[in-house]
């Protein structure tokens, strides 16, 4: 089941992490509330504990009739580390919130005809699809599938559903060898035996095709019956990745045809078509070697819009528009003069043009394209992020973010992009704590380049103190410093231990066109690390910021910053904390499992001493510059973190100390790239500030 759980946490992989949990009965089972105590209210700040109450919406799901919201209400009890997710509905034009499960159930989709809801559950066992009324009733099990199915989609004409299933077909080595039963060994041949948080468990994630009748399942056909590969693609197994046509005939699915070593240096996953009445399937996008993704249907099924990057290997490329044309098999590129990304595909009710989100200067904002005229117009504007959306209407509904606000509902109007709140799940904790103001600055950088940095200040912030100020270096390495609301990066926490947050979107981060965004890779210790210094160098001038009290942290290629600016920041500050950083890029070169990533941001392999691209890259590796090392630094890793092994934080952590630097290792042992565990994540917080006050206050 590691497909499924992980899906669950990618669902909300920036801003939340979404695990089914048991909702409130009759019976008296008690609700996890958001609810503030009177201790918490008093602190009139964001805390660890208090981040832990907020409630963490899921994914939107329009009715068929276009005025109710589907969605899914995550809530956690960190005192018991456990979580629970009720189903919830919403009128599109504005009303009260309702709750219409009294169970576990996750993964709601409408139903076509829209009189049924259909949801998964794991209260039989093992994860099954169940429904319910549209207007509320008992619950139903419908499949009784064995092993259990990790999701599920409703064909648009209502005769058939697709599942998706992990299908054993790999020998175990006690198969290999019956007679000993008690073995414990993995016998690897190849590469890609684990993927960022899971070892290969001798399973394919598979989609089944099934006739449905009310309530009724069919058999299921296996569409990729003997192919060892994974639909939707490791390790997001993202069900987006997978689209019914309008007419229920055919199926498109994103698949990588690769195995071991071809695997894991290509990004080259493919569209493939599978028609349901004859069973055939047709590669549509064979002749482009880079990413092809998330293709979706237009309304009378002639066409097929997708997702494409065009440079193999390189995970972070321009993502591209493209339309694929059944009858002709022709393919229209149509973005190639938008120096923008796009995602989430969606067609106009007429058929004539596509919504779309796209990132520009830290900010995610809805696009509608016109395919007549080919003109793309943004329909939102603000400092705000929008993650998804579906079309109502002369409506947008959309799920929006900010730095200083959780994931809530909103209608937009598609015309004029004016907003109205529909969803308020989080208010009773904003009623009763303060946040910090977030405000944008730009800067110049050593190049004459203007950077979008964002500040933002404590709550009650006064401009006659001094403070000390954290620069946050962003991960990715290519992911923008948007209006994102983390879990655990959070922004407005760090703000309220009185600290000014400096976060700059340097040179690598997306939303600021493609040449910003390429600059980063083969030159990790290059610009972008000016950047940093020009952030930081900038904002310490100001009479607010005590520059004898500046720290720096980040995680993933944030992490890998902090250990680089360890051994060249030139005494500007005062404590660090890395968390899963890159330390020593040779041993990162054949220690992680995606090569496609090291060869394009690295170069190549070290041993190739010809290339002068990666030669420059192991040249700045931040262990050449450990004897530059005189700051306290902590360090953090998860012991199933396979993206950047926790080995990189333990050679970090040990070099530090054997210089006589003070450090401390957090490693959690069941905790991968990201730290998701109720208490494990409220630890981390403690301390992350405690290493920070000892150091800068």
């Amino acid at each position: 089941m590691k497909k499924l759980v992980f899906l669950l946490f990618v669902t909300f992989i920036f801003y939340s992490c979404d695990q089914p949990e048991k909702t409130t009965t009759a019976e008296g089972k008690a609700d996890f509330s958001n609810l503030l105590t009177q201790k918490e209210i008093s602190g009139a700040r964001m805390t660890p504990e208090i981040l832990w109450k907020f409630s963490r919406l899921g994914g939107i799901q329009l009715s068929p009739d276009m005025g109710t919201v589907l969605f899914t209400i995550t809530k956690y009890d960190y005192k018991t580390n456990k979580s629970k997710t009720n189903i919830y509905f919403l009128p599109a034009a504005g009303g009260e919130m309702k709750i219409i499960t009294k169970m576990d159930g996750f993964h709601p989709r409408w139903r076509p005809d829209g009189k049924k809801i259909g949801f998964l559950s794991s209260k039989s066992g093992s994860v099954q699809l169940w429904e319910l009324g549209a207007k509320g009733s008992e619950p139903v099990k419908v499949t009784d599938i064995e092993g259990g199915i990790n999701s599920f989609e409703y064909s648009p004409d209502g005769s058939r559903i697709y599942y998706i299933k992990d299908v054993k077909m790999d020998p175990t080595p006690q198969e290999i060898y019956p007679d000993l039963p008690k073995t414990n060994v993995r016998i690897i041949d190849d590469l890609m035996y684990r993927h960022w948080n899971h070892w290969e468990d001798y399973a394919y994630s598979h989609i089944f095709v099934a006739d449905y009748d009310d309530g009724k399942v069919g058999e299921g056909k296996d569409i990729l019956e003997g192919e060892a590969f994974d639909t939707p693609l490791s390790p997001y197994f993202d069900d987006a990745e997978i689209s019914w046509s309008n007419d229920g005939n055919y199926i498109a699915y994103t698949c990588k045809k690769l195995k071991g070593a071809e695997y894991a240096m290509s990004t080259n996953s493919d569209i493939y078509l599978y028609n349901v009445q004859d069973r055939s399937t047709v590669n549509i996008t064979k002749e482009n070697l880079g990413y092809d993704k998330y293709p979706v249907f237009s309304r009378d099924n002639k066409t097929i819009a997708y997702e494409s990057m065009e440079t193999p290997g390189y995970e972070s490329d321009k993502s591209r528009l493209f339309l694929y044309h059944l009858d002709t098999g022709e393919k229209e590129y149509l973005t190639a003069d938008f120096d923008q990304n796009v995602s989430s595909l969606t067609w106009t009710a007429d058929g004539n043009g596509l919504f779309f989100i796209s990132g520009i200067k830290a900010t995610f904002q809805l696009y509608q394209m016109d395919l007549k005229s080919r003109s793309i117009r943004q329909i939102t504007e603000g400092d705000h992020n929008y993650t998804q959306f579906a079309p109502a209407g002369e409506s947008l509904i959309g799920v929006k973010m900010t730095m200083s606000m959780a994931p809530e509902i909103f209608s937009v109007d598609s015309k004029t992009g004016g907003e109205t709140q529909l969803s308020f799940i989080n208010k009773p904790i904003y009623d009763n704590i303060k946040m910090g103001k977030v405000e944008k600055r730009w800067i110049k950088t050593t190049d004459n380049k203007d950077m979008l940095v964002w500040v933002i200040y404590p709550p009650g912030f006064d401009p006659q103190k001094k403070y000390p100020a954290l620069l946050y270096c962003q991960g990715g390495p290519q992911s923008a410093v948007s209006q994102f609301f983390s879990y655990r990066w959070n922004f407005q926490m760090m703000a309220a231990n009185d600290y000014i947050i400096v976060a700059p979107n340097r040179r690598g981060l997306p939303t600021f066109g493609q040449e910003w965004n390429a600059q980063i890779s083969g030159d990790y210790g290059g610009q972008n690390m000016k950047d940093y210094f020009s952030a930081i160098d900038a904002l310490k001038k100001e009479a607010f910021i005590d520059e004898n009290r500046l720290g720096a942290v980040g995680a993933s290629y944030g992490g890998f910053s902090v250990y680089w600016l360890a051994g060249h920041h030139q005494k500007r500050f005062k404590a660090f904390i890395s968390h899963c950083g890159i330390f020593d890029f040779e041993s990162m070169y054949t220690a992680t499992e995606e090569t496609f990533f090291v060869n394009h941001d690295l170069g190549g392999p070290y041993w190739d001493k010809s290339n002068k691209v990666a030669q420059r890259s192991y040249a700045n590796s931040p262990h050449k510059f450990v004897q530059n090392w005189d700051t306290p630094i902590l360090i953090i890793t998860g012991g199933n973190d396979f993206r950047i092994p926790y080995t990189q934080s333990m050679e970090a952590f040990n070099a530090a100390r054997l210089r006589g630097i003070p450090a401390r290792l957090l490693y959690f042992p069941d905790e991968t790239h990201f730290v998701t565990k109720p208490q494990n994540s409220i630890l981390w917080q403690r301390e992350f500030f405690a290493w920070l006050d000892k150091y800068l206050k």
